[in-house]
């Protein structure tokens, strides 16, 4: 895709937003004189040689493609005619068709990207409407690669699921941690070392994984089969349904996906 593509974000100025726009810029997919971005009340100082606007409608008229990154619940509110251009969406739950006839347009895209953006290790599951051309979904993947990895998957109910499998992203990491660092408190580590620690042991597992690139269940096989402490943590995790747990978290954040995309 070319870089003299314009590209506007409404709600750049929050956080996926902010995160995808410095993804962009610093991947080279857009030049930022090209990009505009909007803000609700106060205007960011970030991105300084790019567009900030607080009219939706403007940046939509200026752009070549229009980012939607706003709270679903906000999107009830956001009248943004977009004249048949590329619409990306990154909002949990808002379907297809309700994006078609709210932004008119046939060209509507559901992505679902995580915060991870704000360092280029998102994964984004994305599909489009029968609108979206090859060329716009070339667009699309340029955009969310610059984010991190992306997929074209084959439905909406795909989309659902990884609302909590790879949409909540680095929320069940952090739970993880939150609760492995509680722990090592209550057994009067210090806080400091504690943080240190465990965030070191997960940056350090991302990374392993990512450079192995095989199954976690091999992983956890093979520490099992060693039969040392690991195994025993894990084991002890598994008796008390850790793995239920994940499954019920996914479910519920499945349900709460299909939901929003009703109410929409």
């Amino acid at each position: 895709m070319s870089v003299s593509l314009r590209i506007g974000i409404i709600g750049g100025g929050g956080w996926l937003g902010g995160a995808i726009a410095g993804s962009l810029i610093d991947a080279g997919v857009v030049d930022s004189r090209n990009l505009c971005l909007s803000y609700r009340s106060t205007q960011p100082r970030r991105f300084p040689n790019s567009s900030w606007t607080s009219d939706n409608q403007a940046l939509a008229d200026r752009s070549d493609v229009i980012i939607l990154s706003v709270r679903p619940g906000d999107w009830h509110g956001l009248t943004v005619d977009a004249d048949g251009k590329l619409v990306i969406s990154v909002m949990a739950g808002v379907r297809l068709n309700a994006l078609s006839e709210r932004h008119n347009s046939g060209r509507v895209v559901r992505a679902l990207p995580n915060a991870a953006a704000e360092v280029a290790r998102s994964y984004t599951p994305w599909i489009g409407a029968s609108g979206v051309t090859a060329d716009d979904r070339a667009i699309v993947g340029a955009i969310f690669e610059a984010c991190g990895s992306q997929d074209e998957v084959a439905s909406e109910g795909d989309i659902d699921y990884l609302t909590g499998l790879s949409g909540s992203g680095p929320a069940f990491p952090a739970l993880l941690a939150a609760a492995m660092m509680s722990d090592a408190v209550a057994h009067g580590l210090p806080a400091e070392i504690a943080r240190r620690a465990v965030n070191t042991v997960l940056v350090g597992a991302g990374r392993l994984l990512e450079r192995r690139d095989e199954s976690a269940a091999d992983t956890v096989a093979a520490f099992l089969d060693y039969r040392g402490t690991t195994a025993a943590a894990i084991q002890g995790m598994r008796a008390a349904g850790f793995d239920a747990a994940v499954a019920d978290g996914l479910s519920a954040a499945f349900k709460k996906s299909v939901s929003m995309g009703d109410a929409s």
